[in-house]
């Protein structure tokens, strides 16, 4: 699932009267990486972030195994995420092939804003095995071309083993984390995203997942299909 249209989301300013919490950008950071211990939910020692310290989110079982989304380091991660991009069936999609540097501008432009957008490393049962945005998509331009809700959260997906493909576990691990936003972004009611049309295994996946098309929409760099899984919904998928 692409994520070309990150440099945007993170020009975009926050509304007006949106509450600031002092040290915005050192709070930020350490509730999303979750580097000086958990995040716990309601901790008056943590203060809010945007995605409500992914960092902390703990694992998620699932059939395929325990799955936890870990927040990206540039000085650890970037090798691996740099040769999954490479991949000819990601980079039709991404775009972001190239050298080390072309993957590294992209994380930094997420990881130097302002926590609107998150990228993690997809871990099952111990081993790095996918790369994954999490993004409010209330902030993002994707929200100037549909009905969003204040909260409304995004993912971005790849799987980075071709042996990981075709085979299913992108759906497992699409609704294991769309159940993670839920549960702990109690402010969240909707999950949400915008797969490119073409990319057919991928809307397929979403929909196994639980998500419903809801439109085809326009945006600046494909005609995607806007994929939406519903709070008021889980407990009937």
């Amino acid at each position: 699932m692409p994520s070309t249209d990150t440099e945007d989301t993170l020009e975009l300013r926050l509304p007006a009267g949106f509450p600031v919490p002092p040290g915005e950008s050192e709070h930020r950071t350490l509730a999303a990486t979750g580097r000086r211990g958990p995040v716990v939910p309601g901790d008056p020692a943590v203060p809010a972030d945007l995605l409500d310290g992914i960092g902390g989110w703990g694992p998620a079982a699932t059939p395929a195994g325990d799955f936890h989304l870990r927040p990206v380091r540039i000085e650890r991660d970037l090798p691996r995420i740099a040769r999954w991009m490479n991949d000819p069936t990601v980079a039709a999609f991404w775009d972001l092939a190239g050298p080390e540097a072309v993957a590294a501008a992209h994380l930094r432009r997420q990881l130097a804003g302002d926590g609107r957008s998150v990228p993690c490393l997809g871990v099952l049962e111990g081993t790095p095995m996918s790369y994954w945005e999490i993004y409010r998509a209330d902030l993002d331009p994707l929200a100037r071309s549909y009905p969003a809700r204040p909260h409304d959260t995004g993912i971005h997906l790849l799987l980075g083993s071709v042996a990981d493909r075709g085979r299913g576990l992108g759906a497992v691990l699409l609704r294991a984390v769309a159940d993670l936003v839920l549960d702990r972004r109690p402010a969240c009611a909707r999950v949400v995203a915008e797969p490119d049309l073409r990319n057919t295994p991928s809307v397929a996946a979403f929909l196994t997942a639980g998500f419903r098309l809801s439109a085809e929409i326009g945006l600046p760099s494909k005609r995607a299909a806007l994929m939406i899984r519903e709070r008021a919904r889980r407990g009937l998928l």
